[in-house]
């Protein structure tokens, strides 16, 4: 119990630093490469995505996903990388080469599909090099630049709304 408070105060510590350092340095241009994060316990269409995403002109090669499991041994069969709770030390450093490399890549925008305020997933969106974050969770509105505050099962009205703002930001 003791330690459990301990790795979350290291961890909160530890997450408000990486947001205090980023640089908001918004490139003019058109999407060419998303990232796409979210818990793989609450929604897990990939496919809708794609769709979303090659209907706007981008090939599926220009997309990457990463997704929460609940531990390495409930790891479904998939090309995509996951990641779990048990990837995390005590600071709240991750500690795994999918994570380090999801986070390391310069999307031009990153989607945080998720709703539950999850420590595991606000840090790989917070550490993330991507130009543009939109999300979905207004907990903490350090994360993202566009908040589209919608359940993630309305996926209709997610497209709607981000290829209207995306549109206005003149992103695509």
């Amino acid at each position: 119990m003791f330690f459990k408070r301990i790795k979350a105060k290291s961890s909160q510590k530890f997450l408000t630093t990486v947001l205090n350092s980023r640089t908001k340095n918004f490139k003019s241009g058109k999407i060419e490469s998303v990232g796409i994060i979210f818990d793989y316990n609450t929604f897990h269409d990939y496919d809708f995505f794609k769709l979303m995403f090659t209907d706007l002109g981008l090939s599926i090669n220009s997309l990457k996903f990463i997704s929460l499991i609940d531990s390495e041994s409930n790891k479904p069969n998939s090309w995509d990388a996951f990641y779990s709770e048990d990837n995390f030390d005590w600071l709240g450093h991750y500690k795994n080469f999918e994570v380090n490399e999801f986070v390391n890549f310069h999307f031009d925008m990153l989607i945080s599909y998720y709703k539950p305020n999850s420590y595991e997933l606000n840090i790989v969106t917070a550490m993330s090099k991507a130009n543009l974050k939109v999300g979905l969770s207004s907990k903490d509105k350090r994360l993202h630049d566009l908040i589209l505050d919608i359940n993630p099962e309305d996926v209709n009205t997610f497209k709607i709304e981000l290829i209207k703002y995306l549109k206005t930001l003149n992103k695509i």
